[in-house]
């Protein structure tokens, strides 16, 4: 709904006039359009007209507004004062709410309005300007049943009496270079609008796998083998995994089809076995049962025994493929085509993959899947979430032209994230590692990262960054058990190298040096191109005495970070001013191995 004041033509006398005046812009926007419209179109757009034309006929007049324009999924309405204007957006927000009564949450019409006062340019027809391109843009901060709006409208209200409001702080929008002011008016209760919180992340379904000929084991090591890779599975934060008992129905069915269609998976693991003693022979594959194609495939040789008792360790070399396998497909889906034509879960996947990785073309791409994500679901607390760590990163890898702003920016999205779900506990992780990253305010991350595992006592995010923040004070057996739990809960994270590489920093605080050095190693088989990794192992290499390693190590890095120093170091790393001991201790380690200082 974005405006520009068009030049005034003096050669057209039939063009409207116009007129600069003071007029409050209201925006109104429906909430997740997109996916009403694909649920039941017709129905969507009957109940949107009947009521633009109750808007039109009945509150308009009531209150002296215009209707400017009628959109898809929205209104542009303009009025004299504020008052009007307010009392316009609370009359609309009660209006919608009793027409969604009886309807079931997933198809209710809701609404967020954005609201400015002043200059714009204006004829009969439409207005213009940056006011209208302002009040649009603060409608994208409201939740559902919410009204935002700028201090100027602000200005003119008085809190308790028009309405209640809540300061939101300086907000960074889009397209908007400075932070804005904006106040949020609560007139109709979250309580009231029970939020469609959408998962974000690909679902996998896993099926028993087959005996391919009659067994004495009446096909337990097919069962088996799905309870032990669903439960691997599960422990990736990234991925939603399909019960158990919503496939076992599908054992040995050879027309698995529908039910797979009705479980609306995107990824399906299947298979074959045949038992030889006590060795069984496995085939497995991951496919696509949208496209009806094989994405991965593998056999392998397992001790019955081994896996029967839990043990069997062929199952994760088979669980981490299947997990790379799905970020390679994710990847590839969400980069070869234009991004509204990308399904979210690609979005959201791809752009945590490449936000980790050390190419500044891939972290650019990064955020402008993430910010395509908030544009689409903009109740929803991940893409935030998301945000707030890929400004954090940006400092971290020294990208940042202006520190400062990113962490402002970082703030800002890790608080919108956690006005969408207050309990959720990637939100409450990604502002911990603000806190700790870029304020250095240990205590308050600790808090949140804490709070965060006891709303998820999983979330293993949340542990492996509250391991690093004591690996950052030199609290090294905090550090090295947190970040050993962090990496047992998530076996086959897509992020697994990430995983590693943080582990091995706390390796290091612990003075693990020889476990620091597998680790990092580990880490960088999986990402040759993750810097904070090769600075780890250099370290560690340096700390155990093995110096021509170490040189080696930062030549590698030197390739990849050619402006990499010793003061560089210093100044990223986040505990420097809490124990400044330790963070020389490191960069002595660094010295004397080479790094220029």
């Amino acid at each position: 709904m974005d405006n520009m004041a068009p030049a005034t033509s003096q050669a057209d006398p039939d063009w409207p006039e116009l007129r600069q005046q003071r007029r409050a812009i209201v925006v109104v926007d429906v909430v997740e359009s997109v996916r009403l419209m694909q649920a039941n179109e017709a129905d969507v757009i009957d109940r949107w007209r009947r009521f633009v034309n109750e808007v039109r006929t009945e509150v308009l007049p009531k209150y002296g507004g215009r209707l400017v324009k009628s959109l898809g999924d929205g209104l542009l309405l303009e009025f004299e004062n504020v008052s009007a204007a307010v009392a316009v957006a609370q009359d609309i927000h009660r209006r919608i709410t009793v027409r969604n009564a009886g309807r079931e949450t997933a198809a209710a019409l809701w609404l967020r309005i954005g609201a400015h006062i002043g200059d714009v340019v204006a004829d009969d027809l439409d207005v213009y300007g940056s006011g209208v391109n302002l009040a649009a843009r603060l409608a994208s901060l409201a939740g559902p049943g919410q009204s935002v709006v700028s201090a100027s409208v602000r200005d003119e209200l008085v809190d308790g009496i028009d309405t209640h409001i809540e300061d939101l702080g300086d907000c960074y929008l889009k397209n908007f270079a400075d932070p804005v002011r904006a106040f949020r008016l609560d007139d109709v209760s979250l309580a009231q609008v029970a939020p469609v919180l959408l998962d974000l992340r690909p679902s996998i379904a896993v099926l028993p796998l087959a005996a391919r000929m009659a067994s004495p084991d009446r096909g337990v090591i097919g069962d088996v083998f799905a309870d032990e890779v669903c439960i691997s599975l599960s422990r990736c934060i990234e991925l939603q995994v399909i019960s158990r008992l919503s496939t076992a129905a599908l054992k040995n069915r050879s027309d698995a089809g529908p039910a797979l269609n009705a479980l609306n998976v995107n990824y399906v693991v299947s298979g074959s076995y045949d038992l030889f003693g006590d060795r069984a022979h496995l085939r497995i594959e991951l496919s696509d049962p949208r496209r009806a194609s094989v994405l991965w495939s593998e056999s392998a040789n397992i001790s019955v025994a081994e896996l029967l008792s839990g043990d069997e360790r062929v199952l994760e070399h088979i669980v981490s493929s299947i997990g790379a396998a799905i970020v390679a497909r994710e990847v590839r889906c969400a980069t070869s085509r234009p991004l509204p034509n990308v399904e979210s879960h690609a979005l959201m996947s791809t752009a945590i993959s490449l936000m980790h990785r050390s190419s500044a073309i891939q972290f650019a791409r990064a955020r402008e899947m993430i910010e395509h994500l908030q544009e689409r679901h903009r109740r929803l607390p991940q893409p935030h979430a998301w945000l707030a760590k890929w400004h954090v990163l940006r400092v971290v890898q020294g990208w940042s032209d202006n520190p400062l702003r990113d962490g402002e920016q970082a703030i800002d999205a890790g608080r919108r994230a956690l006005d969408g779900d207050a309990n959720s506990s990637l939100a409450l992780t990604m502002q911990g590692l603000v806190q700790a990253y870029l304020l250095r305010d240990f205590e308050r991350a600790q808090q949140s990262y804490e709070t965060a595992l006891q709303i998820n006592p999983s979330e293993s995010l949340a542990m492996l960054l509250l391991g690093t923040m004591h690996a950052f004070l030199g609290e090294g057996m905090p550090a090295w058990n947190l970040t050993q739990t962090a990496l047992r809960l998530s076996p086959l994270d897509p992020l697994r190298y990430f995983y590693l590489s943080l582990s091995a920093s706390a390796a290091i605080s612990a003075q693990r040096y020889e476990d620091a050095i597998d680790l990092a190693k580990r880490s960088l088989r999986a990402n040759r191109t993750h810097l904070s990794t090769y600075r780890a192992l250099a370290i560690a290499q340096s700390m155990a005495g093995d110096v021509e390693a170490a040189r080696k190590t930062l030549e590698e890095l030197l390739t990849l970070e050619p402006g990499f120093t010793v003061t560089r170091f210093l100044d990223r790393y986040p505990g420097r001013d809490r124990v400044p001991e330790y963070a020389q201790r490191l960069a002595e380690s660094l010295a004397h191995a080479g790094l220029p200082a």
